[in-house]
């Protein structure tokens, strides 16, 4: 099988389509990883990066088969530790749009071309995928009922604080446009999971556009997940982070989460 491919780097500029990059931060994914590459639409990515965070299976080596771009860490970073290495690597190689996906097959990513295309047309510089278009196709889908119940409350909590209006803050599908990933200082977010909830708040503070998109997703044994523990500890990570971002936008102090990425 190959990877899916679209034009070449030159009729990308010719075309003025940008240069589309699809990383996916991957840990212990050999299962579920090829079938997460086949549903990409063919011509939607022009790469697809892999970073591999120290996986005990074949992830690599098939990753390679695949015909990816592969990095390896070489200790194990945490969830926004390979998210860094994503980002880094997709706009060293020239990605003007960067979309992350998990490749454990939990997110569709056929629906990566309708999130490009929005910020093609700038209607946003940043979309998500949203899990939960209506309540029971979230629960029928396989998201635990504690999941779903968290969810929606820190969802609520996060479009109050922030001003948004999203469906889902906590949606592992994601696309940029180059300009966001270099204006944001991911790098000094934490290395674990809430990273996702760092950049978010950093995306509105910076003066973002955020949108999203419903994306289907599938809950089963080899889809990653965090544990009742560790959500309850990302949860009120989240809540802090909220306060960060309204203690930075009343003027007592940036912090390193809202310093720009130039200085």
């Amino acid at each position: 099988m190959h990877v899916p491919q679209s034009v070449n780097s030159d009729s990308n500029e010719i075309t003025g389509r940008g240069k589309v990059i699809a990383v996916m931060p991957a840990y212990n994914a050999e299962a579920t990883l090829e079938r997460t590459i086949s549903d990409i639409p063919p011509g939607s990515v022009d790469e697809v990066i892999l970073v591999d965070d120290c996986s005990r299976d074949g992830t690599v080596a098939l990753a390679r088969k695949l015909g990816l771009t592969v990095y390896q860490h070489a200790q194990n970073r945490g969830y926004g530790g390979n998210q860094k290495t994503c980002y880094q690597h997709a706009l060293e190689r020239g990605a003007d749009y960067v979309v992350m996906i998990h490749p454990d097959y939990q997110y569709d990513s056929r629906v990566i071309p309708a999130a490009v295309e929005f910020l093609r047309l700038g209607i946003c510089d940043m979309v998500l995928g949203s899990r939960i278009r209506t309540r029971r196709e979230a629960l029928q889908g396989g998201m635990p009922i504690y999941k779903y119940v968290c969810n929606r409350v820190l969802t609520l909590a996060e479009n109050i604080a922030l001003g948004q209006n999203l469906g889902d803050f906590h949606s592992g599908f994601r696309a940029y446009r180059r300009q966001v990933l270099e204006a944001i200082p991911y790098h000094n977010n934490s290395d674990d999971f809430v990273f996702d909830s760092q950049f978010l708040a950093q995306a509105v503070y910076f003066g973002f556009k955020l949108g999203d998109i419903p994306v289907p997703v599938r809950y089963f044994q080899e889809a990653s997940s965090i544990n009742f523990r560790r959500s309850t500890i990302y949860g009120f990570s989240t809540l802090y982070v909220l306060a960060q971002y309204w203690w930075a936008s009343i003027g007592f102090g940036q912090g390193k989460l809202f310093v720009s990425a130039d200085k």
